[in-house]
């Protein structure tokens, strides 16, 4: 199952900075517009101790983690919507993704240029939320435009689908996100085929700069108002130093939290990042175990047993006749599958079950 994630922002907060701290893939990194013009991608492990506890149990040969990929875009302007900057190309990278994360900066530097001359997180959170807004305006237009025969003709589903249109096309007339049109059950599998770039999940990504002067630290108004507008609209964010994390990007890990320390940073936010942006795309991890593996699948929230033994293999589905399930704490405490089994604690379940977040599975087919 791949799902991605484009990390977007204006020029210069941090976009690749990050990029290459969550892949320690190297990308370009400049301190001008468009230094990034093709998207990069990254396919980054999901951080999971319960995968590692249960391949210390099952004293497996092979490791392997979820994945989840971020796509590197480069910077938009003010006016991408009419093709400002590279403002088409970035409209049509973003669109491939399934999740949007913007890049905001929290800190001033003035050796790093800001494209509007000074910081204001919400400003810039403002100016990329326009610009997909009317990017968003047009596509609606366009295909409201191209629904008036078959409204004339009166068919069904053109009536629907136009009815959600016009619900969109208010809600981004008002300056709000597609996403927060609420469709019925009869709309929403329109919502998908227009390909609205907001009605993807949205998270935000505070870029700040460890000994520098960062507007959270300082309690500034403009922090405050990044807070208000976050609990507002129920946002996810989170918080990181890019360039740190960048610098530590390949160091090892049992070295990094006291570098990190030593450079006046607390805390690791890419773990933070990549397990938010996990949840973001809705998703949760099952796992297999055994000898010869150690596997993390992911898959969508509330799947049944069959939709997710199709991570394994897509014949799972059909094939499915049922699955032996356990938590993984509880199989580790139990210390054996077999004496799981004995305690009752290994069940068998059928078609109907929806499997849960951290559940070790065994298909039977």
């Amino acid at each position: 199952m791949s799902l991605s994630i484009g990390i977007v922002g204006l020029p210069n907060v941090g976009k690749s900075t990050l990029f290459n701290a969550l892949t320690k893939k190297s990308v370009l990194v400049a301190n001008y517009p468009f230094a990034t013009i093709d998207p990069s991608v990254g396919v980054v492990a999901v951080p999971d101790d319960r995968l590692y506890k249960l391949s210390d149990f099952s004293k497996t040969q092979k490791t392997v983690p979820a994945v989840v990929e971020f796509v590197d875009i480069a910077g938009l302007v003010k006016g991408a919507s009419d093709g400002e900057g590279l403002g088409n190309q970035f409209l049509t990278n973003i669109r491939e993704t399934d999740a949007i994360a913007e890049v905001v900066r929290i800190f001033e530097d003035d050796n790093i240029i800001h494209v509007d001359g000074k910081i204001n997180p919400l400003k810039d959170i403002e100016v990329i939320n326009l610009e997909l807004i009317l990017a968003d305006l047009q596509t609606v237009t366009k295909r409201l435009s191209n629904l008036g025969r078959e409204i004339q003709q009166a068919k069904k589903e053109a009536i629907i689908e136009n009815g959600l249109l016009e619900k969109i096309k208010t809600a981004l007339d008002a300056g709000r996100l597609a996403s927060t049109v609420i469709a019925d059950e009869f709309e929403k599998p329109f919502i998908k085929s227009l390909h609205l770039l907001t009605s993807k999940p949205f998270m935000y990504i505070l870029n700040k700069k460890a000994g520098g002067k960062n507007l959270d630290e300082i309690k500034d108004e403009r922090y405050q108002a990044l807070m208000n507008f976050f609990d507002e609209n129920k946002a996810k964010w989170v918080i990181v130093d890019a360039g740190i994390e960048h610098e530590l990007k390949d160091i090892d890990d049992s070295e990094k939290k006291e570098l990190r320390e030593g450079l006046g940073a607390k805390d690791d936010g890419i773990d933070d990042l990549i397990k938010k942006g996990y949840e973001l795309l809705n998703l949760i991890t099952y796992f297999t175990t055994g000898e010869k593996e150690t596997r993390a699948w992911t898959i969508g929230r509330g799947w049944t047993a069959p939709e997710a033994g199709t991570a394994i293999h897509g014949d799972f589905k059909d094939k499915f006749i049922r699955a032996e399930v356990i938590e993984w704490d509880k199989l580790i405490e139990s210390g054996s599958f077999g004496a799981a089994r004995e305690k009752g604690l290994l069940r068998t379940e059928g078609k109907e079950y929806i499997v849960k977040d951290g559940d070790v599975m065994e298909f039977r087919i």
